[in-house]
């Protein structure tokens, strides 16, 4: 096996390392078939010119992968790659800063709360829960408390 074969091997393998590490992380086929150029390579200097070059062949390859992975772990490395928008958005909340709603309002449900739905209180639509019962859309409710972003609600004239 030529040399310039064993370096074609290995300059692959480590062509499709850095295509493995930066552009499409996790196992794909770019990783297996990098990492059978390298081993291929590094055996095929092992096997044609001996010991003392093959052994030169898997050190230099060695020293090759570590020093890209540590230029490709470096910051500056990732941040040509990265998305540099930040997400500073929140949740909607249901009000209770701004005095929207509040326990012992009233309302009435849009659709059915079974046990969640959406209600409408105050002239605002709410996403609700009812505490133990199905009620139906169209049923005056009242606010027993607010939980994160859902109104617990109960119904105020209960339909038999």
């Amino acid at each position: 096996m030529s040399l310039g074969l064993i370096i074609f091997l290995i300059f692959v393998g480590l062509l499709l390392f850095i295509i493995e590490f930066m552009l499409i992380p996790g196992v794909t086929i770019a990783g297996v078939a990098g990492a059978i150029c390298l081993v291929t390579g590094i055996v095929f200097a092992f096997v044609s010119f001996g010991a003392g070059t093959g052994l030169l062949v898997l050190g230099i390859t060695a020293m090759v992968m570590v020093l890209l992975t540590v230029m490709m772990l470096r910051a500056n490395t990732w941040n040509k790659f990265m998305l540099k928008t930040a997400i500073d958005s929140k949740v909607d909340t249901v009000g209770t800063e701004e005095g929207k709603v509040k326990p012992g309002d009233r309302g009435i449900t849009v659709t059915r709360l079974a046990p969640g739905g959406k209600v409408l209180v105050n002239g605002e639509y709410f996403e609700a829960k009812s505490v133990d019962l199905l009620i139906n859309p169209k049923q005056e409710i009242e606010i027993i408390r607010i939980d994160d972003n859902k109104l617990i609600v109960k119904p105020i004239n209960k339909q038999i």
